[in-house]
């Protein structure tokens, strides 16, 4: 995730910042089963959080309502073989075997490149996220079927 967030930064990206990327930060809010790690030839190529509930930015859904992904990336040596795809479709099957309709996630309101992309993958905007701060987040959702 750091390296990913490194990156970001370099190309001009509002991303996470290194000291909310730290095991001790992470573990907060998250359970060691939550983190899905995604391989290619053996190597940790991309990564995701997927949790059962989200009551920071979906704080009126129940607990088992939807799937709810957080902090997607991919490494950048493994860019473009598709794996937020495969991210994806892996949260999808876990949401099924659950019995789980909705899988959802947020991204920055301005990041145009990551909005497309979710869009791309059968997401779309149900709404927008307003922080204390003034920044925004677009919440997406998928219907399971």
């Amino acid at each position: 995730m750091k390296e990913v967030a490194s990156w970001g930064r370099s190309v001009g990206l509002n991303v996470w910042k290194d000291e909310h990327l730290t095991k001790e930060k992470l573990m907060v809010n998250v359970m060691e089963e939550d983190f899905c790690v995604g391989k290619v030839s053996g190597a940790n190529a991309c990564c995701m959080i997927l949790q059962w509930s989200d009551t920071f930015f979906w704080p009126n859904s129940k607990e088992n309502e939807a799937g709810y992904i957080h902090k997607l990336c991919v490494r950048r040596e493994y860019a473009g073989l598709g794996l937020p795809g495969k991210m994806v479709k892996f949260a999808i099957e876990e949401c099924k075997k659950r019995n789980i309709k909705y899988l959802r996630l947020d991204t920055g309101w301005n990041n145009k490149k990551l909005c497309n992309l979710y869009k791309s993958l059968g997401f779309e905007i149900v709404d927008k996220f307003l922080l204390d701060n003034g920044g925004a987040f677009a919440l997406f959702e998928m219907k399971i079927e």
